[in-house]
């Protein structure tokens, strides 16, 4: 390992996976991965917030994790893992032959939205509360970077997963196994949101004890995003804020901070023999609500799927009328996201956004207000 520097972490190396043979299922890995392209080839989802990397700092990167005995030779051993959007990702195939996963933070000169500001770091401490205090299988980090000496921004590395992505294999399984496997997500989500935190917002702080105020300054801090880069949201952004003011009084039956994910789509979560292998992308957690998990989500917009089987699981019944108030707001929060953060990444295909805005007048709909 590289010598103990104080901006660089090296936490308990756990075991990495062995390589299965090139005929594996789909070489899923903890990033969500499932398209791979050898550096220097195609990429798969571009985002401009993507921080690719030259061979030549790939191997200094793992000559500081690993020690120069695994810096790999020759050519092929690394792959892009290109299922993802905001952080870049690579299979990198140490001397020994074992696979792992470096994972590389945006590069410092590109806006991300407020929320997204020091993703990396919280997705750190993510991981090592869920591993602690729960037991819901989550990757272990070999090694974590924050000295920006070695490229500009953080980085980790954590063992490769041989699994399938739930959310890309879900349609082609029968559908028992695929309720069952999202039934396992709600128990899942459940035990990861029965860590408690002091208060209410960032892992981190600053705390709060009011949800009501934390919420709507989570969905403020998306509508300025979204006005300083004047996204087209199909309505005015006032409008959206009198509508959140006018149903923000559900959200103070809420009093208890809970660890929440946000991002745990079936697609963070990777499957095999039909059990979850482990959950991956944990860079938008914060302590909240747990009804603003993503497995609610199809309660108020069917797009999303339906709930059901995650909801067994988790041992929710169905919502009361306060309830379904507060999720609808959650709903309005998540598509002014993917609305407004389609101009963040760079897309260069509107396929997200013309998803992504017919949801959002629903979610307007949802809560009183419609197009004239």
């Amino acid at each position: 390992m590289a010598k103990n520097l104080d901006h660089v972490v090296s936490i308990r190396p756990g075991r990495t996976e062995p390589a299965r043979p090139p005929a594996r299922r789909t070489g899923l890995a903890p990033v969500g991965g499932v398209r791979e392209h050898a550096i220097g080839e195609g990429q798969g989802m571009e985002s401009i917030t993507k921080n690719r990397q030259s061979p030549d700092v790939l191997r200094a990167m793992i000559e500081r994790a690993y020690g120069a005995g695994q810096v790999p030779a020759g050519e092929g051993w690394a792959t892009e893992l290109g299922h993802g959007w905001f952080n870049v990702a690579y299979r990198i195939r140490l001397r020994d032959g074992a696979d792992v996963v470096l994972k590389i933070a945006p590069p410092p000169h590109v806006e991300v939205m407020t929320y997204e500001r020091g993703a990396m770091s919280i997705e750190l401490n993510t991981l090592d509360l869920i591993r602690t205090r729960t037991s819901v299988p989550v990757p272990d980090v070999h090694f974590a970077d924050r000295s920006h000496e070695l490229c500009d921004a953080d980085y980790f590395f954590m063992p490769y997963v041989d699994a399938d992505n739930l959310g890309i294999v879900a349609e082609r399984l029968p559908a028992a196994e695929r309720d069952a496997c999202m039934e396992q997500l709600g128990a899942a989500n459940r035990e990861i949101n029965s860590i408690r935190g002091a208060g209410f917002g960032p892992l981190a702080g600053p705390h709060d004890t009011s949800w009501r105020r934390v919420f709507t300054g989570i969905v403020e801090d998306v509508l300025t995003d979204g006005e300083r880069r004047g996204v087209d949201i199909g309505w005015d952004y006032d409008t959206v804020r009198a509508v959140v003011a006018e149903h923000a009084g559900s959200l103070d039956e809420v009093t208890e901070p809970r660890l929440v994910e946000w991002d745990l789509w079936s697609s963070n979560v990777m499957v095999r023999d039909g059990r979850i292998a482990c959950v991956i992308d944990h860079e938008r957690a914060f302590y909240g609500d747990p009804l603003i998990e993503a497995g609610f989500t199809g309660t108020q917009l069917p797009a999303f799927g339906d709930p059901a089987p995650f909801m067994r699981g988790y041992g929710q019944a169905e919502l009361t009328g306060t309830e379904r108030v507060r999720r609808r707001l959650y709903c309005l929060h998540l598509m002014l996201i993917m609305v407004i953060e389609t101009v963040y990444r760079g897309h260069t295909d509107t396929e997200q956004y013309d998803f992504a805005r017919p949801l959002l007048d629903e979610a307007m709909a949802l809560l009183g207000r419609t197009r004239p």
